[in-house]
């Protein structure tokens, strides 16, 4: 849950810093720690929103509207749901923010906000504005600095919308915009937001060069083929990595065939914790429950297998059908999602 806030949070930065100041003032309300005003006076309300809580942001805009307040719906679930969205808000912007938020905008502007807004191609990561941290209430977050090197990613595991949401290939930013965002962001402890840093066996290596020196202390999310690079970890330890968040998902390598995760190999998760804590690097680990292949024995092998191997923490989510993904039109086909 804690990395799914962080992307929410981060991305909600992001769109921020694509509207123009000059234009506009930006008011951030992080429902996960403050209440929203509803007696705002705004020209328009973005709200952001997971599956998981989609349902409380429908009726956030209800009310918004219900006040005569435009509002537009962004994030992975109203881009694969637009039209259950839009029965709840006047645009959805489906995908990426940034070439489009000027069309709409102007639209805004005179009067003629509404329907899907979509950019026919993938931003080419260079440019980026830096995130407005300045809207955040940073001491409120354990987490509070997220600088993203790369979208997409190649893994195609049929339970995530990563890759349908971002691409199958990784778009990287250049490391020096990477880098100067980072000397630039008023933290020297930074959570690097990327789907999946290690994914490739090059470009991590370049951007952690040149971190070295730097200062600072950085955390990531990768999976667990290239966490093995003897390499690559080595130049995570110098350049300031303290943790590495793992989607481990299942003890069984059946269940991670079935869901492509084909990446991991249970037989060496343990070796591999060994492995990054010879490093100095803290270990988070995270399990999924309810695979097709589960039964109720699951829970307590994984947490005995979970604590003789010494994980530093863990975090545990239930499967979920997620919209757009392959596990969702595999169980849809099926007629297997009954809410």
């Amino acid at each position: 849950r804690q990395r799914r806030i962080q992307r929410s949070l981060a991305g909600l930065l992001a769109v921020a810093a694509s509207i123009p100041r000059d234009r506009y003032e930006v008011v951030l309300t992080d429902e996960n720690i403050e209440s929203i005003d509803f007696d705002l006076k705004a020209d328009l309300v973005g709200i952001s929103a997971m599956t998981s809580y989609v349902n409380r942001g429908y009726e956030i805009a209800d009310r918004f509207r219900s006040k005569g307040i435009p509002v537009v719906m962004g994030g992975v679930h109203p881009s694969f749901m637009p039209g259950e969205a839009l029965q709840h808000c006047d645009a959805v912007v489906i995908g990426e923010v940034e070439l489009v938020i000027e069309r709409l905008l102007d639209d805004l502007r005179w009067g003629r906000m509404r329907g899907t807004y979509k950019s026919d191609k993938l931003h080419p990561m260079s440019g980026l504005s830096a995130p407005r941290y300045d809207l955040l209430k940073r001491n409120r977050y354990v987490n509070s600095t997220f600088v993203q090197t790369s979208r997409g990613c190649h893994q195609g595991c049929t339970f995530c919308a990563e890759p349908l949401m971002n691409g199958l290939k990784f778009r990287y930013r250049p490391v020096d915009e990477v880098i100067r965002e980072m000397e630039e962001c008023g933290s020297r402890i930074v959570s690097i937001n990327d789907a999946d840093f290690f994914g490739t066996p090059d470009r991590p290596k370049e951007v952690m060069r040149a971190l070295k020196g730097r200062g600072f202390q950085w955390q990531a999310g990768v999976t667990s083929k290239l966490a093995q690079d003897d390499r690559m970890l080595e130049l995570a330890a110098e350049s300031g990595c303290t943790m590495l968040s793992i989607g481990f998902e299942s003890i069984s390598r059946s269940t991670l065939k079935s869901v492509h995760k084909h990446v991991n190999r249970p037989d060496s998760f343990a070796a591999l914790v060994e492995k990054l804590h010879s490093y100095g690097i803290i270990v988070f680990g995270l399990f999924m429950f309810g695979f097709d292949g589960d039964d109720t024995s699951a829970f307590e092998e994984t947490a005995r297998f979970t604590r003789q191997s010494d994980y530093d923490a863990c975090a545990y989510s239930v499967l979920t059908p997620y919209p757009g993904t392959l596990t969702w039109y595999e169980m849809k086909k099926a007629n297997r999602i009954v809410s």
